[in-house]
């Protein structure tokens, strides 16, 4: 996840903090939505009554979509490998998180959300326990699981279930990154196809906003790691990397992170470290960066407005939070009210334009994407997801 303000350093258990009086007893519960009042109630709402329901969902599986909590029920499941900032801290740790997720599911796209954390990190441990779990479900959203493995579970989760799974960290980061980039091109007058990008970090967020980029018609694109910009000559790289070496092969060459940022329009920081200024300094006159890092941006914003035009970050306490939330409530929210298969690439670019089109005439430096706490979000985000849906074939309840 990128967009989340917390200070990784803190480790200090303090129980008078008001965040841990906050957290404290966790943060959701399950209610009952019918009464249980009576004897008549009980009735209807267990034995005897729910027999009856049960028998029409044996006869027909698609009944239990209307009569269970499946039609609007996430699941939202972790190892624990990756989490915000904290990396590998295990499935126990990772539930204050988890929670969070599934609260925001709620709040801001009216979808419950259970977590569920594993403990197991083996990809086909993880595979299968899904699979099992998944007919509660009417979608799976995987959270905080580290790469490379987690390209292989989503991978495996899509070939094996008929409903929507989706790795947010990759693809919720990458549609609120496009949004963003559509209207900063706008705004310094270029065009998709003409920017010159940086992507620093090749893990999942990297990987996914390398895709999407392409698939929106970005394709001057240079990813770097550790060792510098991925190209098909390193003899270091995984699978992964290797495929962002071929697919960045036309554009991208051998050099630091301060070559790759030469005469480039655009920084999309996705790895924390820190980009020195003098590299910061050689980019296009009007660029843009967006240094999403949590707690700390990969090119601090003071930093950052020295050189550039527009500036975002993954923190609330800056314009322009490139924030994850404006997206995955939005994105479950209509692929669970058409009962979509899968969320698909022209989904996730269709949820990219519905986010960038709300800030219409509005744009400026300082506003390029909607605040999540814009009520629109999730209703146009959900509307694109429908009607790309049925448009695209996926949508089991066509109307």
């Amino acid at each position: 996840m990128v967009a989340t303000d917390i200070d990784v350093h803190a480790n200090t258990f303090d129980a008078e903090d008001p965040i841990f009086a906050l957290h404290r007893g966790g943060k959701m519960s399950i209610t009952a939505t019918v009464p249980i009042r009576d004897a008549d109630d009980l009735s209807l709402a267990y034995t005897p009554g729910v027999a009856q329901v049960c028998e029409a969902i044996a006869a027909d599986p698609e009944v239990a979509h209307d009569y269970t909590w499946v039609s609007n029920t996430v699941a939202v499941v972790t190892d624990g490998t990756a989490v915000l900032g904290l990396g590998d801290i295990g499935p126990s740790a990772s539930m204050p998180v988890m929670e969070g997720k599934a609260i925001l599911f709620k709040q801001f796209g009216g979808v419950d959300a259970i977590p569920i954390a594993l403990d197991t990190t083996d990809v086909d441990e993880i595979v299968e326990t899904v699979v099992r779990l998944a007919p509660s479900f009417g979608g799976i959203n995987l959270e905080d699981i580290s790469s490379p493995r987690c390209f292989e579970i989503e991978r495996k989760l899509i070939e094996r279930l008929d409903i929507p799974v989706f790795h947010d960290d990759q693809h919720g980061t990458a549609v609120v990154t496009l949004a963003a980039l559509i209207n900063a091109a706008r705004l310094t007058d270029r065009f998709l196809e003409d920017l010159k990008v940086v992507i620093s970090g090749a893990g999942a967020a990297g990987v996914a906003i390398t895709k999407i980029l392409q698939s929106a018609g970005v394709h001057k694109i240079a990813v770097v790691d550790r060792g510098g910009v991925i190209h098909p000559g390193r003899d270091d790289l995984n699978d992964v990397k290797q495929w962002l070496a071929e697919q960045t092969a036309d554009w991208a060459r051998p050099g630091s992170i301060a070559d790759a940022l030469d005469e480039a329009d655009v920084f999309i920081g996705v790895s924390g470290g820190t980009v020195p200024e003098e590299a910061v300094a050689r980019m296009a006159p009007d660029a843009i960066i967006f240094a999403m890092a949590n707690p700390h941006p990969e090119i601090h914003p003071d930093v950052a407005h020295r050189y550039a035009r527009v500036v975002a970050t993954g923190r609330s306490d800056f314009p322009n939070q490139i924030n994850n939330v404006l997206v995955f409530p939005g994105i479950f929210r209509g692929a669970l009210d058409v009962r979509a298969t899968r969320i698909s690439e022209g989904m996730k670019l269709a949820a990219a334009t519905a986010i960038a089109d709300l800030v219409g005439d509005e744009l400026s430096e300082t506003y390029v994407i909607p605040s999540p706490f814009d009520p629109r979000v999730a209703t146009v985000v959900a509307r694109a997801v429908t009607d790309t849906a049925r448009r695209e074939g996926l949508a089991r309840r066509p109307y």
